[in-house]
C-alpha cells in the first residue's frame, strides 16, 4: 500500500510541478497569476445542486465518484488553475468517532460536545482505513486532472476545536474561550489530538497525489495575537511541519486575521491566505519574507457591476506583486447566490491581465 501511495504522489508532483499554482506557491516565475476560488465547487453551480439533490453533506463527502464529479465541475466550467478536493472540515473528526451531523442551514452539530479531559480521550487517531474514500477520490481526481493541480483540504485545530466544544457554529466562541482560558491543559490536549488527526488526514491526501494542501482556520480571527500565539500557533505549526517532507506547497488561510498575519507567517506554510479586509501588499509586509500570498477579492464584489469588479481585480493583482508569489482567490468562499458566469469572467481577466 505504501509503495503505491508514494508512487502516486511522486507521479502527480512531477506532472504538476510546472503548473502556475505550484510555481506561484513556491515564489517562482509564472506565465500568469494562477486563480482558484474557495467554495468554487458548491451551491453557486446548478450542476452541483442537481447532483447533490437528496444526498446529505457527510454522505456526499464519502462517495469517491461523487466527490470526483463535484471537484471537477468548476475546473470544467471556469478554467481555474486548480481543483480543491470537495470535502468538509468535520470529515476527519467524524472518522475519529465524533457523533455529528451537518445540518442544512446550520452547519456541523455535535451530539456530545467535548469539554473535559475525559471527552478528549474519546477522540481516537485516524488511519487510512478510516478515510479510504478520500484516498480513492484523490486518486480518481489525479488521473482525471492531469497537469491541473489538486489542492488537499483540512480544517485547522482551533476551528475544529471550536465546533467540538461549542457543539456547533458560534458567533462568540464563548465556551471555546472558557475552556482555553480556564483549563489550558485540556485545551492543549484537545488541540494536540486534533493536530494529529488533521495532519494524518492531509498526509493521506498527499500520499494519494494532491499537489498542494490548504489548512483552513475559519474562526482564528476571534482571537487576539497573544492568545493565538499561546493557544493556536503550536498546533497549526505541528500540522504544517508534519507535511514538510511531502514536497508539496502548504497554504494556510483564516478569516478576520489581519492582526494575526505575522504569527500565521510563522506557522510554517509556504502561502498565507488573506481575507478581503487587508490589502495584499500590507499583508505581505506583516507576514514576513519568503511567503507567497493568496487572495483576496471580497466575495460580495462578484455582485457589483463589471467595471467596478474589473477595477478591483486589477488592484488586487497589482498589490499581489509585492509578494514572492501570488495566487488569486477570494477573501473567503463563493456565496451561493453568485452568478457562475461572473466567476468565469474573473478567471479570464486574471489570466489576461497578469500574462507575462
Amino acid at each position: 500500500m505504501s509503495t503505491t501511495s508514494t508512487g502516486g504522489a511522486a507521479h502527480n508532483g512531477t506532472v504538476t510541478s510546472r503548473a502556475a499554482l505550484v510555481r506561484a506557491a513556491r515564489g517562482e516565475p509564472v506565465p500568469h497569476t494562477p486563480v482558484w476560488f474557495m467554495r468554487q465547487a458548491g451551491r453557486s453551480l446548478p450542476e452541483y445542486r442537481e447532483i447533490r439533490a437528496g444526498v446529505p453533506m457527510l454522505e456526499s463527502c464519502r462517495r469517491p465518484e461523487l466527490v470526483t464529479e463535484i471537484t471537477l465541475q468548476p475546473v470544467r466550467r471556469h478554467g481555474v488553475d486548480a481543483a480543491i478536493l470537495f470535502s468538509d472540515i468535520v470529515v476527519p473528526v467524524a472518522a475519529a468517532g465524533v457523533d455529528l451531523d451537518i445540518v442544512p442551514g446550520t452547519g456541523p452539530v455535535v451530539a456530545q460536545p467535548i469539554r473535559t479531559a475525559a471527552d478528549v480521550r474519546r477522540l481516537r487517531p485516524i488511519g487510512l482505513d478510516d478515510v479510504a474514500y478520500v484516498d480513492e477520490a484523490v486518486r480518481l481526481l489525479v488521473a482525471e486532472l492531469g497537469e491541473t493541480p489538486l489542492i488537499g483540504f483540512a480544517g485547522a485545530p482551533f476551528t475544529l476545536a471550536s465546533y467540538l466544544v461549542e457543539g456547533g457554529p458560534s458567533r462568540t466562541h464563548a465556551r471555546t474561550k472558557a475552556l482555553m482560558y480556564g483549563d489550558p491543559e485540556t485545551w492543549h490536549a484537545l488541540c494536540a489530538r486534533l493536530a494529529e488527526i488533521t495532519g494524518e488526514f492531509l498526509r493521506i491526501q498527499a500520499r494519494a497525489g494532491v499537489s498542494a494542501v490548504q489548512l483552513f482556520d475559519s474562526w482564528a480571527g476571534a482571537l487576539c495575537a497573544a492568545d493565538y500565539r499561546r493557544f493556536v500557533l503550536p498546533h497549526s505549526r505541528a500540522v504544517l511541519d508534519g507535511l514538510a517532507d511531502a514536497g508539496i506547497p502548504r497554504i494556510h488561510f483564516g478569516v478576520g486575521t489581519a492582526e494575526l498575519l505575522g504569527a500565521m507567517g510563522e506557522a510554517g506554510a509556504d502561502v498565507v491566505g488573506v481575507d478581503w479586509r487587508t490589502p495584499l501588499d500590507t499583508a505581505t509586509a506583516r507576514i514576513g519574507p519568503g511567503r507567497s500570498v493568496q487572495g483576496n477579492l471580497d466575495p460580495c464584489l462578484l455582485f457589483a457591476p463589471w467595471p467596478v469588479l474589473e477595477t478591483e481585480v486589477r488592484r488586487i493583482l497589482a498589490e499581489g506583486r509585492a509578494a514572492p508569489g501570488h495566487i488569486f482567490n477570494l477573501g473567503h468562499g463563493v456565496l451561493p447566490e453568485t452568478d457562475p458566469g461572473v466567476l468565469t469572467r474573473v478567471v479570464e481577466l486574471v489570466h489576461a491581465a497578469s500574462a507575462r
